[in-house]
């Protein structure tokens, strides 16, 4: 038995108080689970991929790319790639790539056909769930970091941003070593495994990214001499994984990470244990990691935790030590933001204007977009309504791509003159080019993406 005293929180736990962490402003907009594709037809082997014409047809890397799942991080990797249309309207894929469409038409269709949801049926060559919102962020980067959703060990990762992640795998859209050296730190570990829940036959506990990344304070800004060590030793940990797990065919992220942890707490390793040690040089890994998790509490201030860091698995009390710490600093930042003082993760690419433009009430945004609705209108005279469909939507995306502000759907309608319920279609034809990240909504509003 075990005996653990102190407050009673509302989830019933003892101790820091994680669930009632806020979610912060600054890490907003950069995490998401991958895609869903809602098809398994949309995977390809390389092989196949070529006979779809895969580096013979220009334009056709863009849309068959490398594909990871969780498992393909933590175990063996399946060598996969997936056929992406994101962004491409049915007729634009049937005529620019007519092999690879078919490929779809045969093998997914059916499948989206049978389907009750009205979006997956009418957009059936587009993944299911094709986190337009992440998309953008990644663009920006080279890289991005990854982590499983659920994994017996909590481990971070770099991947190209022409690796497609699954919906078991959380993108995190930064290329800053630091920010992975942060994240893999056990500083950001702990509170992962206590704001995130557990799931599957083995319990092993899951990466929610809203609870486990949103709400997470990383440490107040340095100067960059001074982060550039944890940037260096975040970089080596991710180099030689990958150079051992490409060298060695029957070593996995997981068999490391188990001998890992068992280096850290003194526990005597199996002769299969030595030879991933040996190979997979496991020995200098957690003697990186031991450096890293230093380096990050010098960060945060809270040297005085460095000692029971480095003797191994940490006790409860050095445990509750640091959550109760996270999760004030946590409530500190939440203040600072309602206060109008936001560290952004990646400022140019969560708030590129905020720098430039004087901060400005809800009131004056709401009057500026009326009037820049109504001045396009009265610019550019109305339009007559199409009367196809293709040249519906053609018509509604360059609209919302020449418009300067979003759109409400009035002030969308309010460009186009035409008899009949033609209006009707506007919703459908909005929610189209939104599923296929053409637009994007913003509240009642829609903007071009």
């Amino acid at each position: 038995f075990s005996e653990t005293r102190g407050r009673i929180n509302a989830d019933l736990s003892v101790g820091a108080e994680i669930a009632a962490a806020s979610l912060l402003e600054s890490n907003s907009g950069l995490s998401s689970r991958g895609v869903q594709l809602i098809g398994a037809g949309f995977i390809v082997a390389p092989d196949e991929a070529k006979q779809l014409g895969l580096g013979k047809i220009k334009g056709l890397e863009r849309h068959i790319r490398a594909y990871r799942n969780g498992r393909d991080l933590t175990d063996s990797p399946r060598g996969v790639m997936v056929i992406d249309f994101f962004g491409l309207a049915e007729q634009d894929v049937r005529k620019r790539y007519p092999t690879a469409y078919q490929w779809v038409l045969e093998r997914v269709k059916p499948e989206r056909d049978q389907n009750q949801r009205a979006t997956y049926r009418n957009n059936w060559w587009v993944h299911g769930e094709a986190r337009r919102e992440l998309r953008p962020a990644l663009k920006g980067n080279s890289r991005y970091v990854a982590t499983a959703a659920t994994a017996k060990h909590r481990v971070f990762q770099f991947l190209s941003r022409d690796v497609l992640p699954d919906d078991a795998v959380i993108a995190i859209a930064v290329d800053d070593p630091v920010i992975l050296g942060i994240l893999s730190s056990r500083v950001h570990v702990v509170w992962a495994l206590a704001a995130g829940g557990r799931l599957g036959v083995g319990n092993d506990p899951r990466y929610n990214n809203s609870r486990c990344f949103e709400t997470f304070p990383f440490p107040p800004p340095a100067p960059r001499s001074r982060q550039s060590k944890i940037a260096s030793i975040a970089e080596e940990i991710d180099a030689q994984r990958k150079r051992v797990l490409a060298q060695y065919g029957d070593l996995t992220l997981t068999g490391l990470y188990n001998v890992l942890e068992k280096l850290r707490t003194g526990e005597a390793l199996t002769d299969k244990d030595k030879t991933i040690n040996q190979k997979g040089l496991v020995s200098t890994l957690l003697e990186r990691h031991r450096e890293l998790d230093a380096l990050v509490l010098a960060e945060y201030g809270w040297s005085d935790l460095a000692s029971a860091f480095a003797k191994g698995a940490l006790d409860e009390a050095t445990r509750q030590t640091l959550l109760t710490r996270l999760v004030a600093l946590n409530a500190e930042r939440a203040k600072e933001e309602a206060q109008g003082t936001i560290r952004w993760l990646r400022p140019d690419y969560q708030a590129p204007d905020a720098a430039k433009q004087p901060k400005q009430t809800q009131t004056a945004l709401d009057i500026e977009d009326t009037r820049d609705e109504g001045a396009a209108v009265a610019a550019g005279a109305k339009r007559p309504w199409p009367a196809g469909l293709a040249e519906q939507m053609r018509a509604v995306a360059d609209v919302l791509a020449a418009s300067n502000t979003a759109l409400s759907e009035a002030a969308l309608a309010a460009h186009f003159s035409g008899r009949g319920p033609w209006k009707k279609r506007l919703p459908q034809i909005i929610e189209t080019l939104v599923a296929l990240g053409r637009a994007r909504k913003s509240g009642s509003k829609v903007r071009a993406v």
